[in-house]
């Protein structure tokens, strides 16, 4: 993902978001000869889904040491929109004497719908996300790091009612819209397909990519036989392993 910018990855539940953070905390690790960021990352987790026991076969899969993988992650649970935005300004001062590659904040807005409530408090929450955003973008361009951040989505009963064809949209409105440099968009297919958009980018034209979820570790040389039937999307190809998420290919 693209450096000193933010990258947000919003879907509803059970899409691979919080798959893509795991994964990404692990390769933010590796040599930038082998595609990486050569540095430590910064997990701000607001809904408690961070699992250590993810990194470590991720991190064999790579051939990277676990426990060291695992200390170059620095995780901190936030429980209220204050304390999210105080553990940030805390990650920010880590960033001044260490060598971090990436900040995730998965996700950045479970803890506003919980703070505030009703369409009276909507202003003052469109507001203090977008002081969230605006020092989130400073820390990016400061220390030039990745930037990703997932988020909810709300169903849209307006458009439910025009018969569209997704009615969801994500939490945030054009708060959150215009301060993403790269939006992805990931949504649920046939079976066990995942489906991931680009939504927006400056650079990235629009296109999805189809992920294949296998029920058992052994079934994802299936993938590649399945993979096959969505070349007419000019999609490529991707799977969700115990290993994270990894090219259809291997």
């Amino acid at each position: 993902i693209e450096t000193m910018s933010l990258t947000e990855a919003f879907g509803e539940f059970r899409t691979g978001k919080t798959q893509l953070c795991h994964t990404l905390c692990v390769t933010s690790q590796l040599p930038r000869s082998m595609g990486g960021g050569n540095g430590k990352v910064a997990y701000i987790d607001t809904e408690g889904t961070f699992r250590p026991e993810r990194i470590r076969p991720i991190a064999e899969r790579y051939g990277l040491d676990t426990n060291a993988a695992l200390e170059n992650i620095i995780v901190a649970r936030a429980y209220t929109h204050e304390h999210q935005m105080t553990l940030l300004n805390m990650v920010a001062a880590k960033m001044v004497d260490d060598q971090f590659r990436l900040l995730i904040m998965d996700s950045i807005t479970a803890l506003f719908r919980v703070d505030f409530s009703g369409r009276g408090e909507l202003a003052e929450r469109q507001q203090k996300l977008a002081q969230m955003l605006s020092k989130l973008t400073k820390i990016a361009e400061e220390f030039n790091v990745a930037v990703l951040l997932t988020n909810q989505v709300v169903a849209d009963p307006g458009a439910a009612a025009m018969f569209t064809a997704d009615p969801k949209k994500p939490v945030g409105g054009h708060v959150l819209a215009h301060a993403s440099t790269t939006r992805l968009y990931f949504r649920k297919g046939r079976g066990e397909q995942r489906i991931c958009k680009i939504y927006d980018s400056p650079c990235l034209p629009e296109s999805e990519a189809v992920c294949i979820v296998p029920k058992r570790k052994s079934e994802c040389g299936v993938v590649n036989n399945v993979g096959c039937n969505f070349r007419l999307l000019m999609a490529q190809v991707f799977s969700i392993s115990d290993e994270g998420i990894i090219d259809a290919k291997e």
